[in-house]
């Protein structure tokens, strides 16, 4: 059974002295260094850094993607890193949602079963979804997609439709991991809008790896992975996002 942890504490997620190791032939990669980070429940939290400083894997890691070498990390207040795989399971499928810069859709499937997919995972009553599944296709613009297979849909379309996946089962958090790295500029922000947009409306909490400064200056917080270290963004105020008074 899951832990209590800190059960009633303000943060939706808090990593405590993260470290995730691989080995490389005769040596051992130290990708995430003792890293620690408190995030806030409705908070958008971004993390950049260089290709290969260990960003995304740290983000893998929170989601329970990858299984750490050593710390803690807790989602609502439970030790995801005590959970057998088939707790974890249940776990993320109710509280977690995940978009990817690949956007990963099954080819055979349409649009609309690849987005439906999670909810097979959490064992929900039939048509438990029927009404987060118009709202999140109308607010994403794929309604006349649906039916389409992912080989049908232009890049950007294939990307709202991961989105879609990841919302469905309206998780209080949503990790994404470079999601709009394939897409152009103009994709992009519509994308990122999209995502804030539904950041807002249900209160959800999003944590964002990108390595587009861009982007990352829309969030209330930013973080920087060097070599594995996590730290707040001292050059963008101390990590959080200025008011227009501030600049």
């Amino acid at each position: 059974m899951y832990e209590s942890g800190d059960r009633g504490s303000r943060y939706i997620l808090r990593a405590e002295s993260v470290i995730k190791q691989y080995r490389q032939y005769d040596e051992i990669i130290t990708a995430v260094n003792r890293a620690d980070i408190k995030i806030e429940e409705g908070e958008f939290v971004a993390i950049v850094g260089t290709s290969g400083s260990g960003k995304s894997t740290f983000l893998h890691c929170c989601a329970g993607l990858d299984k750490v070498d050593a710390g803690h990390i807790y989602i609502r207040g439970q030790d995801i890193t005590k959970m057998s795989h088939d707790e974890l399971g249940r776990f993320r499928g109710a509280n977690m949602g995940f978009v990817f810069q690949r956007h990963n859709l099954i080819p055979q499937f349409t649009a609309l079963e690849n987005i439906l997919i999670p909810t097979l995972m959490c064992n929900k009553p039939d048509g438990s979804y029927e009404e987060t599944l118009r709202r999140v296709v109308k607010s994403l613009d794929i309604e006349d997609r649906l039916h389409h297979l992912p080989s049908e849909l232009s890049g950007g379309q294939q990307q709202r439709v991961a989105i879609a996946r990841a919302l469905i089962n309206m998780p209080q958090i949503l990790f994404a991991d470079e999601p709009t790295g394939n897409l152009d500029r103009a994709n992009a922000d519509e994308v990122l809008d999209l995502l804030i947009k539904t950041r807002d409306s249900i209160g959800q909490t999003l944590v964002m790896v990108t390595h587009d400064m861009k982007i990352a200056q829309r969030a209330d917080r930013i973080f920087r992975m060097d070599n594995g270290v996590l730290s707040l963004d001292r050059d963008y105020k101390d990590g959080r996002r200025r008011t227009s008074e501030q600049y």
